[in-house]
């Protein structure tokens, strides 16, 4: 799974989590929802911006680190 792929599956996961729908998650972070599906199946490449508007509402962080090798 590609690291797009593994955002899109948590963005979605918390999304059903919290009970909030694809159009009123998209609607909150304006964003299209078009966008916001490509983004959840992986199909998408967002932009820092879209990502942090997304996390903000879901209560998620975006983060990095060195990976351990």
């Amino acid at each position: 799974m590609t690291a797009i792929q593994q955002i899109g599956r948590i963005i979605q996961e918390r999304r059903d989590h919290m009970r909030i729908t694809q159009r009123h998650l998209a609607e909150m972070a304006d964003i299209g929802i078009n966008t916001l599906y490509k983004i959840e199946t992986g199909q998408a490449n967002p932009t820092l911006e879209s990502l942090q508007k997304i996390t903000d509402i879901l209560g998620l962080e975006i983060t990095l680190q060195v990976k351990k090798i």
